[in-house]
C-alpha cells in the first residue's frame, strides 16, 4: 500500500526575508525570547478590558514593553533598524538600515 505524501511547502517570502534580517545568533535568540511575551502582553490587554484589573494591566504592559525591548536590543546588536522603525522611516523618506553593514540581501542568500 502506497501513501501519497505532500512535498513540503516552500517557505513564505515574508519568513525568508525575516530570517535574512536576523542572522546574528544573539539577535535571533533575543527575538525568540522577546516575541512570546510581546504577544502575551497583547492578549492580556483583552483580559484587562474584561476585568478592569490594574495589576493585570501592569503585567500586560510589562510583558509587551519587555518583549519589545528584547527585540530592539537584538537589532541594536546586529546594527539594523527594527521593522517598525523602518516602516516609519520609509514613509518619512529617511534613510534606514535593513540589513547589517557588509551584508546585502543577495549575500544573505548565499550559503554560509
Amino acid at each position: 500500500m502506497q501513501f501519497m505524501i505532500d512535498p513540503p511547502l516552500p517557505p513564505d517570502p515574508l519568513v525568508q526575508h525575516w530570517l535574512k534580517r536576523h542572522q546574528s545568533y544573539a539577535s535571533f535568540i533575543l527575538h525568540m525570547i522577546g516575541i512570546p511575551p510581546t504577544i502575551l502582553g497583547v492578549l492580556f490587554v483583552s483580559i484587562y478590558l474584561t476585568l478592569l484589573s490594574l495589576p493585570i494591566f501592569f503585567v500586560a504592559l510589562a510583558l509587551f514593553v519587555g518583549g519589545y525591548l528584547l527585540q530592539f536590543a537584538g537589532h541594536a546588536i546586529e546594527g539594523t533598524d527594527p521593522g517598525e522603525i523602518i516602516y516609519f522611516k520609509r514613509k518619512l523618506g529617511l534613510p534606514y538600515v535593513e540589513f547589517p553593514p557588509g551584508r546585502s540581501p543577495e549575500k544573505a542568500d548565499a550559503p554560509a
